[in-house]
Parts: structure tokens; C-alpha cells; sequence
């Protein structure tokens, strides 16, 4: 097949868009062609893949890669297969060379929900948004495909649509055990997700001989209070790190931070990070958001804090530290669950195999998913921190 896939608010190399699916589509044979802001985020795109670059859709900042994504779309829409979309803007920006011909909407989040979360939103609009977006996913439910990140948006829609769930390679060899030096967080950071918390939790760490690292993007109202901690030394900040490399800064760290607020697009919504820590043996520090406690406790494979309370994580992580027995006895059982339930390649085939009977085409082989795909340069250095300008 030939697959058009468009994102103008994620980043290009995001863990779901690039490293899981278009790894998938492509180690299926298809053709891709992506459609992403590589410029703005200083990306070089994947030599399998043909790139488009489109600006990117920040804040209130969104018109011109709406127009721009509009475009490109209505310039490859005519060969694609399968045209597949990962961001809810993007239903208001189809173009008219798509009509017959098979769109996919990938559902990563709430949209009605996650407002509440999104600083740039103005707090008296998003009562007015919220019908608004809710009548925009009904007409998409209408003309489009859809997929679903989660079995808790199943609700939202009228349809039984597939689900293909946010999960993680698992390697077949068991990682080391884990240290007793580090806690590490893989993701966005932002007030919601629980970064203000993790600074002070870093503070209340410090004269304890314990590093928390935390590896991603983050939101401009939280920037100046991570560069300040890291320019302080308090914590080590990376900045946006790409998923596999990420995660081996990740490996062998003692806790493995999911600090969620109460929020509502987070009570039905799997923390990709609390499976991404354990397949790589790293017990995890949760808030108690219902998704995350019902993967973590049945596991045994990490600790349960309150939610807003730094004090209750740095003491998580200080037990731990003390218990040797208890953090590689977590890291074991981690992994052992993530390597039953969530291990990615399943899950791949199943994707591919819905794009392809969604295209009209026959079935494409599958690989053997026990192997562990996307190849890394072992001797590639990993990223310094964010410099504490």
C-alpha cells in the first residue's frame, strides 16, 4: 500500500506516529509518505520514508500548518491507499481530493477532555470548546475511519471501532537490575503532567545523593522553572529526546516517574510511560489515576503516591532506594508483565492488517513479532542535558 500520514501537532518523531506504526507499516512492505513539521522541530526525517515538511501547529499559533497540512494532502491524496490522521484539527482541514478515498482519524486523546490541560486555551472558552469539539468527533465518526488509543474512548463514539493501544517494544532478553542512584521521567512536560511536582520532589532529593532525570519536551509555562533547577542543579533536564534513545537513558534507573494530576482526559487513558518503564525493568512511581494503578498494582511492579504531592513521591523513591530487594523484585515483575500484555509487534500486526482490509487489499505477512524491531547504533552517544541558559 501507499499511506499518507499527516501530523502537524506532534512532533515527527513521536514514540506512536514514527516508531511504532510507520515502523510497522514499513516493515510490512508499505510506502510511506509523512507529512510532519520536521523543520520546526529540527528533524531529519527517516530515509524509507518520503518526507513533506508543513510548519507546526503550537498554541494559538495553528492557521498557517492547518493550510499548509491542507495543501500537502490534497497533493498526495490522489495515489495514497490509506491517508491516516493524528490530529483532531486536522478533520477541519481535508481537502476535496480526499473524498472517496480511505482516511483514517488515529484517536490519541480525549479532545473534550484534554482541554482542561492546555494552557493556551483560555479558561472561560473551554466550556464554549467543548460541544464544539464534541460535535466535530461525531462528524468524523460519520465520514472517516477510526481508530482508538484506548478502550476508554469507546464511549464517546456511536461505532465499534478497533482499538490499537499505546504500548512498547519489549526486549526478549531481561534488562540489568535496577540502581540505586536515579529517577527518570520519559515524556511532555507540563503542570498537568506533573513537572512542578518533580522539580520539588528533585529538591527534596538532592541531599540524598539521588538524581531525577527528566527526558522530553516541555510546555512554555513550565520552561523557566526547569531551566532554573537545572541551572542550579537540582535535576538533569534533556529536553525532547527521541523514543529508543530515551528510553536507554531510562534503563536501569530505580524509578520510573508518572506523576499525573487528577485530570479528566487522564482517568481513561493508559500512561504510555508506566509501560515504557517496565519493559525496561524500572520499577514505577504513579499517581493514582485509575488506568495506571490497574496495570501497576496487579503487576506489583511499583509504588502509588498521592496525586499533587511531591513529598509522598520523594518518599517512594527513598523506599526504594533502601529496599534492594523490593526495586529489582519490581523491575522483574515489570517487565515479565509488559512482555505478556503489552509487547508492541502484536498489536503492529493488527494495525497493519486494518489498514490493509480498510484499502481493499489482502492481508500483508506479518514478521515473527518475539524479534525486536528498529535497530539502534549502540555507539551512538547518548544526549547531553538542556544547557542551563
Amino acid at each position: 500500500m501507499r499511506i499518507c500520514v499527516c501530523t502537524v501537532v506532534h512532533h515527527p518523531e513521536d514514540a506512536r506516529i514514527l516508531h511504532r506504526q510507520i515502523r510497522a507499516l514499513l516493515d510490512a512492505g508499505h510506502e510511506v509518505t509523512y507529512i510532519a513539521p520536521f523543520r520546526a522541530c529540527n528533524v531529519t526525517p527517516w530515509r524509507e520514508v518520503s518526507p513533506v515538511d508543513v510548519p507546526r501547529a503550537t498554541g494559538r499559533h495553528r492557521l498557517r500548518a492547518l493550510r499548509a497540512a491542507r495543501r500537502a494532502i490534497g497533493e498526495h491524496a490522489g495515489y495514497a491507499d490509506v491517508i491516516l490522521l493524528h490530529d483532531p484539527e486536522l478533520l477541519m482541514a481535508l481537502p476535496r481530493e480526499t473524498r472517496g478515498r480511505t482516511v483514517v482519524w488515529d484517536v490519541h486523546e480525549d479532545t473534550a477532555a484534554a482541554l482542561t490541560a492546555k494552557g493556551w486555551v483560555p479558561g472561560p472558552v473551554r466550556p464554549m470548546l467543548r460541544p464544539a469539539v464534541k460535535r466535530l468527533e461525531r462528524r468524523g465518526e460519520r465520514r472517516l475511519k477510526l481508530l482508538l488509543a484506548e478502550e476508554g474512548y469507546r464511549a464517546r463514539f456511536r461505532g465499534d471501532h478497533p482499538v490499537v493501544p499505546n504500548t512498547t517494544y519489549v526486549s526478549d532478553l531481561q534488562p540489568g537490575p535496577p540502581d540505586d542512584r536515579r529517577a527518570v521521567y520519559v515524556g511532555n512536560l507540563s503542570v498537568a503532567r506533573g513537572a512542578l511536582d518533580m522539580i520539588e520532589m528533585a529538591r527534596l532529593l538532592a541531599p540524598e545523593g539521588i538524581t531525577v532525570e527528566l527526558i522530553g519536551s516541555a510546555d512554555p509555562d513550565v520552561r523557566p522553572a526547569l531551566r532554573e533547577a537545572q541551572r542550579t542543579g537540582l535535576l538533569r533536564w534533556y529536553g525532547f529526546v527521541p523514543n529508543d534513545r530515551a528510553l536507554r537513558i531510562a534503563e536501569g534507573a530505580m524509578a520510573g516517574l508518572a506523576l499525573l494530576h487528577d485530570e479528566p482526559n487522564y482517568r481513561h487513558s493508559m500512561p504510555t510511560k508506566v509501560v515504557e518503564y517496565m519493559a525496561r525493568g524500572v520499577p514505577v512511581i504513579t499517581t493514582p489515576n485509575p488506568p495506571a494503578v490497574d496495570i501497576v498494582e496487579p503487576a506489583g511492579c511499583g509504588l502509588v503516591v498521592p496525586f499533587g504531592d511531591p513529598a509522598a513521591a520523594a518518599g517512594a523513591v527513598l523506599r526504594l532506594r533502601d529496599d534492594p530487594e523490593l526495586r529489582v523484585g519490581m523491575g522483574e515483575r515489570g517487565y515479565a508483565a509488559a512482555r505478556a500484555r503489552f509487547h508492541w509487534p502484536v498489536h503492529a500486526a493488527r494495525f497493519v492488517a486494518q489498514l490493509e482490509a480498510w484499502a481493499g487489499r489482502s492481508p500483508a505477512v506479518v514478521p515473527d513479532p518475539d524479534p525486536v524491531p528498529a535497530p539502534q547504533a549502540p555507539s551512538e552517544p547518548l544526549p547531553e542535558p538542556v544547557p542551563d541558559y
